[in-house]
Parts: structure tokens; sequence; C-alpha cells
């Protein structure tokens, strides 16, 4: 029996309309970022040949140099995180209100990135240590930076860093990680 073009072209239109009733929509997935493990935190005392100490993670590196200016440099870096907390000393010589106010103009220099720069006060009257931690909120290169002094003789200066793109939807885990790790820091500065 042979088929008539019309029932073959019938058979074809049927084909055609059933594959185009299937639903396959396609819904693109949102950008997703890498998984970030984040080790265990402990801590130790870096006790630093500087007029000060500190604690730092265990996962932290710390390194020292001195300089000819008596301002000595350390940097707490964190290579499982691409994180860096660069800290600068100077002992004072009457010259507190010039380094507070250096270090206020740093951390609001990042104003034009920054969605908001949050201040909180750091005051231990036992150890003698006061300060400022500046809060920085956005796509800036430094989320958070301090200064800690005792009034009349030290004076310490610290910017956290991350050596990444600042695209805070992918580096906030990693801030929100090492935030208390800087907090702890500043907490357990001590004058020697």
């Amino acid at each position: 029996m042979k088929k008539s073009p019309i029932y073959r072209s019938l058979i074809l239109w049927i084909c055609l309309l059933v594959s185009a009733c299937t639903n396959h929509e396609h819904t693109p997935k949102p950008r997703g970022y890498f998984r970030i493990s984040f080790p265990e935190k402990s801590y130790h005392k870096a006790d630093l040949p500087l007029p000060f100490s500190f604690e730092v993670a265990d996962y932290s590196n710390v390194t020292t140099t001195n300089q000819t200016t008596n301002e000595s440099w350390v940097n707490v870096v964190t290579p499982g995180n691409k994180a860096d907390l660069h800290i600068t000393y100077a002992p004072l010589k009457g010259d507190l209100a010039k380094h507070i106010e250096d270090s206020r103009k740093l951390a609001y220099d990042h104003s034009i990135k920054a969605e908001a720069i949050n201040e909180q006060l750091f005051i231990n009257p036992t150890e003698r240590v006061y300060g400022t931690i500046y809060f920085i909120e956005g796509n800036a290169a430094s989320p958070l930076q301090f200064y800690l002094t005792d009034s009349n003789r030290h004076f310490l200066r610290g910017a956290m860093y991350i050596r990444e793109i600042p695209n805070i939807d992918s580096i906030r885990p990693v801030i929100d990680f090492l935030k208390p790790d800087v907090i702890r820091l500043i907490e357990t500065t001590r004058w020697k």
C-alpha cells in the first residue's frame, strides 16, 4: 500500500508539532566562585626583636625589616589566602597628632572605591594600648586598617591587603575569615 503525499505531509507536521511542544527552557546559572577552605584557628605569640609583641595565627608567617630611620616594618603573610598585613612601627617624638592624621588620611584614601568606612575605637587601659580600627566596605584595595599607640612613646599602623582583584563578592569570605585574626593581633599587642 502506497502512502499519499498528503499523508506523508500530515505525519511530518504532526512530528514537528510534537517535537516543538516539548519544554526545553534554558535558565542560565549564576556565576560561581571557587570554594575556599579555611584552616582551624589557633594563635601563637610573635615575639619580635622590636618594642612590641602580638599574637598571630599559626597559618601566617611574620617577617620584619628594620630601617635606619628608626621605623620598622612587619609583614604578616597568610599565603593560603593571598593576604598580607603590613605593619609600620615608629617611635613617637612629640608627633602623635601627625601620625594619627596620616593614618586617617591613608584609610580615607580608599573612599574612592569604598561604599563605607566605619571607625571603631580600641581602648585597652591596662596595657596602655589605644587606637582606631577602620573597616572599609566595598571594592577597596584594603578592607581593614588600624593604628595603635600608647600616646607618648609608641605608634603602630597596620593595613590588610588581599593580593587579588578587589571584587568584594569573591573575596568577602577571605576578609571575613581574616578579620578576627587582625582583631586578635590588635587585642594582644603589648609594648615592651
